[in-house]
């Protein structure tokens, strides 16, 4: 076992952003599997095993295990929304933006092809062969997320952006320590809820991505598995709603946070008295330069 041991710990990576760049795409695969996996269930069952909740369900679970798995590696964003968004705070730093994005997006391509594996002959069968995103053997959306036909593009736009503020504005009292932040072993969880009561309440109009990675990284994969480019082109190009939307949400989300609750918060006993000792250390300074002036003077 000493001989294992040792040669784990030489293949142990070292550096932070690689370890992090990791914990994301593996743990955005799991939140993918997850959901997607779910999402090809009902749909390829016909609602015979499971519904419409069985994958806002799944989802949940996804992102409770993923942050569970992630957390402690890389602070389980799983979002290129909620990683942009504590850049924003200052959480994270900007140059990290796009590796953390890239590996989300990866993470959930993966997943996505897991899921196709795993339900290749379902989809198969469902489809007839061939695979489509529209009509009523479609099965795009078991992978990405479309709007139904009468959502217009402002309100899918509207949607997306209302969906992650939501997330946001919910996720970020969790940790904060000047509010009353949860238990850091009860964080996935509470996390996880928030995420199933958005899709619950938010998801009829264009399925509540509220995650650039959730949707792009799986429409990627249906683009390169046989789909084809109508992924993109279809609904007028609606493609883009659920990777910009989510963006502009979890800025908003953060910023109405930062504006309405956190600005007003009580500063911390430890933080009052660091800047309480600061303030007469900086008051014994001048006193005691100005007594070394004095003396200076008096010598003359």
């Amino acid at each position: 076992m000493s001989r294992v041991k040792k040669i784990i710990k030489r293949m142990k990576v070292k550096n932070e952003l690689v370890r992090q760049i990791m914990g994301e795409v593996l743990g955005t695969f799991v939140l993918l599997l997850f959901g997607c996996a779910a999402a090809a269930q009902v749909k390829t069952s016909r609602e015979t095993k499971g519904q419409f909740l069985s994958v806002n369900m799944a989802f949940s679970v996804g992102v409770m295990s993923a942050m569970y798995l992630s957390r402690a590696v890389s602070g389980a964003h799983l979002n290129p929304a909620v990683s942009l968004s504590f850049c924003v705070l200052g959480d994270l730093a900007w140059i990290k933006l796009l590796p953390y994005s890239l590996a989300q997006i990866l993470g959930a391509y993966l997943a996505s092809g897991l899921v196709y594996l795993i339900y290749h002959d379902a989809i198969m069968e469902f489809s007839g062969g061939v695979l489509t995103v529209f009509g009523p053997n479609e099965t795009a959306s078991i992978f990405a997320t479309y709007p139904t036909d009468v959502v217009s593009m402002q309100t899918s736009f509207l949607d997306q952006v209302v969906g992650t503020a939501m997330l946001m504005l919910c996720i970020l009292p969790l940790n904060d320590k000047r509010n009353a932040p949860a238990p850091e072993a009860l964080l996935p969880p509470i996390v996880a809820t928030v995420v199933l009561g958005i899709s619950m309440s938010m998801s009829a109009n264009c399925g509540a991505a509220i995650n650039p990675a959730r949707d792009l990284g799986p429409r990627l994969f249906t683009f390169t598995a046989g789909w084809g480019i109508e992924v993109f082109t279809c609904y007028d190009y609606f493609f883009w709603i659920p990777i910009v939307a989510p963006m502009v949400g979890g800025v908003l989300g953060s910023i109405i946070y930062l504006v309405f609750i956190q600005w007003h918060l009580p500063e911390l006993e430890d933080e009052s008295e660091s800047e309480e000792f600061n303030e007469q250390t900086k008051v014994t300074e001048h006193n005691n330069k100005k007594d070394e002036f004095f003396h200076k003077m008096s010598s003359l």
